[in-house]
Order: structure tokens, then sequence, then C-alpha cells
């Protein structure tokens, strides 16, 4: 079944894209959630009204997002664990540790924004990626550092 995208649609396509997708996942999810629309005339014109509002409002997403990410750029955080012998930490840093560390420097990222692909376990500084536009990517330096007893 081909289907007209309202929305981008990661690994599918980009709004206003006509892609050939399984019947049963258009009708079951892309067609209830108003993500994408039957391919016919009056659809296809609609799409396009859509598209160039949405491509005005992007930009202006793109550039507030790259504002931010020239921010969270400079920015480094340090987390306080408290640790074994040898260094060892008794639990991890996790996502939404690194969140709540954004928070108190008063950004307000969501923890499922962090791209954290395993929680940090050991002490030292890390890179750690931040997607706040779908084509604005951050890097956040996290510092883990021992706890003062």
């Amino acid at each position: 079944m081909e289907v007209i995208l309202r929305e981008h649609i990661d690994n599918l396509g980009r709004r206003g894209d006509v892609v050939k997708v399984a019947e049963g996942y258009a009708r079951n999810f892309l067609l209830p959630r108003k993500l994408a629309l039957a391919v016919t005339d009056n659809n296809k014109r609609q799409i396009e009204r859509e598209k160039k509002l949405a491509e005005v409002r992007d930009a202006e997403e793109r550039g507030q997002a790259d504002a931010i990410a020239q921010r969270l750029g400079q920015l480094e955080i340090e987390i306080a664990r408290r640790v074994g012998e040898n260094a060892t930490l008794y639990g991890s840093v996790t996502s939404a540790d690194i969140a709540h560390a954004l928070h108190a420097k008063g950004f307000e990222i969501d923890k499922r924004k962090i791209q954290l692909h395993d929680p940090l376990k050991t002490l030292g500084e890390t890179m750690v990626p931040v997607k706040i536009h779908r084509d604005v990517t951050a890097q956040v330096k996290v510092k883990v550092v021992a706890e003062q007893r």
C-alpha cells in the first residue's frame, strides 16, 4: 500500500514522501495516528501546503536547537558516585542521572534524548551525545568522580 507521510518517521521517510508500506502497518499504525494519508490528488495538494508551512517551522526549530547545542557543547557535568577499592563504582551513571544533572544546570533535556548506549561504570571523562533535534546532536562532557566522604 502506498501512503504519503505527514511527519518524519525514522527508517521510513521524510514528510511528503510517498512510500510503500505493508497494508497492516498503514491501517493499524500510520493512518490512525495521522502520520500518513492515502495517495490521492487532494491529499497530495494538502501535503504540499503542509510541507511549506512545516519547512518554515522546522528551520526555526533547528535554529533554536543549534543554539542549545552550542551551549551544551561548552558544558561539563560532574557526577559524584561512591567507589570501592580499586576505584570501581558501586553503581553506574545512567541517562536519567545525566538528565538530572542537566536539569540542575538549567537545561530541560528528556532522558530519552541522551544517547548513552551503556551506563557509565568507570571513573573519568566521557563525551555523551544528546540528540536535541533530528538533525542536531550535541556532545556533553560527563565527568564521573569519586564521592568525598
